[in-house]
């Protein structure tokens, strides 16, 4: 590896650095054990929106922007499951799922798709770290006022 490449490394660990000692501190904030509420208590909206890069894949998230692989996910917070955007090709299984995109049920979609609609279209392997989710739901929450 060259020293350029090295320096380079080094750079980003330390700013990951940074970033995990203010998750972490933000989970000890939390509690032993937090549930979903505790962890939406402490969660960062910013943190949420960079973490929202790895769904940037397959959904938008501007107002107004295009369908993808995914829907576009502006306003999605409270939205009836499956049947928020007329021009986007849901699944049966997610159209007939009912209810709405809460916190909790955006938690646990995010965790693990097929756990929550089975015969979902959505591949997707989740997001582990539950600290992690309720970042992205702060920032899911905020994108819908805009």
């Amino acid at each position: 590896m060259t020293h350029k490449a090295l320096l380079f490394l080094g750079a980003l660990l330390a700013l990951a650095g940074c970033t995990d000692e203010q998750h972490e501190a933000r989970r000890r904030k939390a509690g032993p054990n937090p549930g979903l509420a505790q962890l939406l208590a402490v969660a960062d909206a910013g943190a949420g929106r960079k973490r929202f890069g790895q769904c940037l894949a397959c959904h938008t998230i501007a107002p107004g922007g295009p369908d993808m692989a995914g829907p576009n996910l502006h306003g999605v917070y409270e939205r009836p499951i499956g049947k928020g955007r007329a021009s986007y090709g849901y699944s049966a299984a997610l159209r007939d799922h009912g209810g709405v995109w809460d916190a909790a049920t955006l938690d646990a979609w995010m965790k693990n798709p097929q756990a929550v609609v089975r015969g979902t279209a959505m591949v997707y392997s989740g997001v582990a770290d539950p600290l992690d989710r309720a970042d992205i739901i702060a920032f899911l929450r905020e994108e819908k006022g805009r």
